[in-house]
């Protein structure tokens, strides 16, 4: 079986004339416009763009997220509550949400990153006894969730539960309640809520911790009930790239509970290693990390390897590079593009696995009956033929007939 059919799919198309009949002996052009595959990064770039207040600065914004729409069709937003509203009932609802719109009019699926974590945590919420706390964890979860039913249907509902409840580098509220409630307890809470205000969304649990504590706290929140909808993998690799062995390690480990997987948040390095005696990543700030040649080709190969073999896997859905931008998460040199916009070897490769290899062009001649036949990458597609058109999308082996417009 070839590697990637289940990403494929077949159809046997009746191309019929704009008067209904059978267009004879006439070329198809077939070309895919969009893919079912998600392909994401971090959509940061949208928010700073319209936060943009110069000229200057609004160009260089508008370049990255032009190139950032010619590689991804999924972003990440953030709702991180200590920024989203660092004053109670004052929240950047208006400034997401045009960032979101602006993703959407160009056929970007969204998701909203976290509604519950206990780093960026509101500040103010310190004040309230745990009752409260939850209380108000809730209603952040309601408010957001309806605000941007429609817009922002996939959610990371709670961020790295594993370590949630020993968290001891500062004190701060989700960790209370964690403590208080238990890691089943307060997930179980989190997704009722969000699940009760958008019944169709897709919900998912999120961490870096991919050891068999994730497992257990999986198969713990599953015999509980807990309607998960995707198991979100952290991948922050600023230490050095997993390798292929880590990586079919953890699809095997994970795709055992039967769930899709998302890949939420992926980071190679193209300059230094960060140190490895460095625990948690966040540890290591440093003014400057500069991006270098042999490291943009490492990174360039490391990428293509990863996407390949997650991209290969059946049970994975979305694949989410973290950083566009090297000036980004502990400013690393992590992103697809350098400081001055100009492209990574990365982004180039990934570009050519997206909309090269895994992406569908073919020339056809349908016969005497007007039937044609092709396979392709599940997706969009647009048909032409001597300057008439018409859409398929393309989910499932598919009979499909289709006029010329």
């Amino acid at each position: 079986m070839e590697a990637l059919s289940h990403r494929k799919a077949s159809a046997r198309l009746r191309v019929l004339n704009p008067d209904g009949t059978p267009a004879q002996n006439r070329p198809l052009s077939i070309n895919q416009t969009s893919h079912r595959f998600l392909f994401g990064c971090g959509a940061f770039e949208a928010v700073a763009l319209i936060r943009a207040k110069t000229d200057e600065d609004r160009a260089i914004r508008q370049e990255r997220v032009e190139k950032w729409l010619d590689l991804f069709n999924f972003g990440t937003l953030p709702f991180y509550w200590g920024n989203y509203e660092p004053v109670p009932g004052q929240t950047a609802k208006e400034l997401t949400m045009a960032a979101a719109k602006l993703l959407r009019e160009r056929g970007v699926t969204l998701k909203g990153h976290p509604l519950c974590w206990h780093t960026v945590c509101a500040n103010w919420l310190m004040q309230y006894d745990n009752e409260e706390i939850l209380r108000r964890q809730l209603g952040r979860i309601r408010r957001e969730v309806t605000d941007f039913k429609g817009v922002i249907d996939m959610w990371d509902v709670i961020n790295e539960v594993v370590i949630m409840p020993v968290f001891d580098k500062y004190d701060n509220a989700v960790t209370r309640i964690c403590r208080d409630k238990g890691r089943i307890g307060l997930v179980k809470e989190v997704f009722a809520e969000a699940k009760e205000h958008n019944p169709g969304a897709t919900l998912l649990i999120n961490d870096f911790n991919t050891s068999v504590s994730y497992e257990i706290l999986l198969e713990g929140l599953l015999e509980a009930g807990v309607p998960i909808s995707a198991i979100g993998i952290q991948s922050h690799q600023h230490q050095g790239y997993w390798g292929l062995e880590k990586v079919q390690d953890v699809l095997e480990r994970f795709s055992r509970f039967g769930l899709p997987l998302h890949f939420t948040e992926n980071t190679l390095i193209s300059g230094e290693l960060m140190p490895p005696h460095i625990v948690d990543l966040n540890d290591w700030q440093v003014s400057d990390w500069p991006t270098t040649p042999e490291g943009e080709e490492r990174q360039a190969r490391e990428i293509a390897e990863m996407y390949t073999a997650l991209f290969s896997h059946p049970q994975v859905e979305a694949i989410t590079s973290w950083d566009f931008t090297d000036e980004c998460w502990l400013n690393a040199p992590a992103g697809l593009l350098r400081r001055d916009n100009t492209e990574k070897p990365a982004y180039q490769a990934l570009r050519s696995l997206i909309h090269g290899a895994w992406e569908t062009h073919e020339d056809l001649v349908t016969d005497d009956q007007g039937y044609a036949r092709f396979t392709g990458f599940k997706g969009g597609y647009a048909i032409a033929s001597e300057g008439l058109t018409a859409t398929l999308e393309l989910s499932e082996d598919t009979d499909a007939t289709i006029t010329l417009r």
